[in-house]
């Protein structure tokens, strides 16, 4: 059914994930801190950046409503989807997921979100949703998101000043 296999993902991938959600996310951390500069991203956003590793290491944890499942190609880990499901209010949500950029533009995230989707589905939920940035680092994630039939939107603004 998927041109990609996908399974939950297990203690010993945390190294391989981690470094691709570390390569994955290095332009976008380059972009907040080019659009805050470089006093407002250290006072505002480092942190939250930083603690992005600790939250996937947290998504291996067993939790009933929430799972990570990797993206398998000829057995090699190419990416990663956290899937949490809430059976209170049948919403289903796409967490934290990368792409190894390596493997760019090959349908890995497509096939990730359809994969995602998929299980929302069978699990009861009525309403998918995933969040992402607006800036120009969050395009591709945009568009992955919206080939994926994504297409209500609320947009937000977040916005900083130095006191």
């Amino acid at each position: 059914m998927f041109k990609y296999d996908f399974r939950l993902a297990r203690p010993e991938d945390e190294p391989r994930l981690q470094s691709i959600r570390s390569a994955a996310f290095e332009p976008v951390f380059a972009s907040f801190r080019a659009l805050l500069g470089d006093e407002l991203y250290d006072l505002a956003q480092r942190r939250g950046d930083e603690a992005q590793g600790g939250l996937l290491t947290s998504l291996l944890a067993p939790d009933a409503n929430k799972s990570l499942y990797v993206a398998l190609s000829d057995d090699r880990i190419v990416g990663f989807v956290a899937v949490l499901l809430d059976p209170e209010t049948l919403l289903g949500e796409i967490g934290l997921n990368a792409v190894d950029p390596r493997y760019a533009n090959q349908g890995i995230g497509a096939a990730m979100y359809e994969f995602a989707l998929e299980l929302m589905k069978r699990a009861g939920m009525k309403v998918a949703m995933v969040s992402t940035g607006g800036d120009p680092s969050h395009a591709p994630a945009r568009r992955a998101y919206e080939k994926a039939g994504f297409h209500a939107v609320i947009p937000s603004v977040w916005l900083c000043r130095k006191l």
